[in-house]
């Protein structure tokens, strides 16, 4: 069979077989089809004619083009994945990725805002949402809850109306590996979320995000059960009108589809020109500083990781780094004698 075809069967078996995300399979299509084509330059077209040599030029040729650590390691464990696959699937039986090494990615600490700066920037958004226009009430609930409840960018625009309490203070999400957790949010991104409901989404939903009149969203605790009723009816109203767009997510778009990743990115991106700090600059930077913060606050270790979806502690304690760094940071500031 051709490598391509191999390939194209093994991504099925990812996806409909083992779970993986839309942007996880996505990432094994690019490293693979990158390596059938590397390979069929060699004139090696079918997947007898993989061998341990091919697999690692294919990663030299790749470290002299200039690629980071991290991309190296990723394509070395796509390349590992799918020889396994074709070892047990194929009669050959044999996996020449087996003693493929590649250089461990380096770890680097991520971009974190501090409390001021995530203040300013909630603030900013919270004086464009006053005037009531649909889009910035949504980009504030946007931020809210990236923030608040450390969520992947996939799992926040995958919410659907049903995923949200609002009473309980929880979203139910789908994390890697379509694993569901529930996690907390609090009173302020409450607000944001309820803001948007009761007076932006149903103008998105029309598919004409015009500005539209500010309500009162009030400063304490909000009547979560009567936003919830609302957002139930919104979409049982759009299944009775046949007009209206069908759709069950929480975030919208201006065209009254599912906001997609692409779209919080711009926006978080936008929102991160102005504040200083070095880093990513996406949505993953309010995952990231949620997560610090908690700990900074004293929040259990486990409880983070518990938060974040990770199922590793490790990948979690990064964190901690990330504490301890910003704490050397403040005492080379502030301590006579540092």
């Amino acid at each position: 069979m051709h490598l391509s075809d191999d390939i194209d069967e093994f991504l099925r078996y990812l996806s409909a077989e083992r779970g993986y995300s839309v942007h996880t399979v996505r990432a094994y299509r690019a490293d693979l089809h990158q390596l059938a084509g590397f390979a069929a330059e060699r004139g090696a077209t079918t997947t007898g004619d993989l061998s341990l040599e091919l697999l690692r030029e294919w990663l030299w040729v790749a470290t002299q083009a200039g690629l980071a650590r991290a991309t190296l390691a990723r394509r070395s464990a796509s390349a590992r994945s799918f020889t396994a696959w074709l070892a047990q699937n194929h009669e050959e039986g044999i996996d020449p990725a087996v003693r493929l090494r590649s250089p461990k990615p380096g770890r680097t600490l991520p971009r974190v805002i501090t409390h001021a700066q995530m203040s300013d920037l909630l603030d900013l958004l919270a004086a464009r949402a006053a005037g009531g226009a649909a889009l910035a009430l949504r980009d504030l609930a946007i931020v809210e809850m990236l923030y608040a409840s450390a969520l992947r960018v996939s799992e926040l625009v995958g919410l659907d109306l049903a995923d949200v309490d609002l009473e309980r203070l929880t979203v139910r999400v789908t994390g890697k590996g379509a694993k569901e957790r529930v996690v907390p949010f609090g009173v302020p991104a409450q607000r944001a979320l309820v803001g948007y409901l009761r007076e932006a989404r149903q103008t998105l939903v029309a598919g004409a995000a015009q500005p539209v009149k500010a309500g009162a969203v009030q400063t304490g605790v909000v009547n979560a059960g009567a936003v919830n009723a609302g957002a139930v009816h919104t979409a049982t109203a759009a299944r009775s009108n046949p007009s209206r767009p069908k759709v069950a997510a929480v975030f919208l778009g201006r065209q009254g589809q599912r906001l997609g990743v692409r779209g919080v990115y711009r926006l978080v991106a936008a929102l991160l020109e102005a504040v200083p700090g070095t880093g990513p600059a996406g949505p993953h930077a309010l995952r990231h500083t949620a997560a610090t913060h908690l700990l900074d606050g004293g929040a259990d270790l486990r409880a983070v990781q518990e938060l974040l979806g990770h199922v590793s502690l490790g990948t979690t304690q990064i964190y901690t780094h990330v504490s301890a760094e910003r704490l050397k940071a403040s005492y080379g500031l502030a301590h006579p004698r540092a």
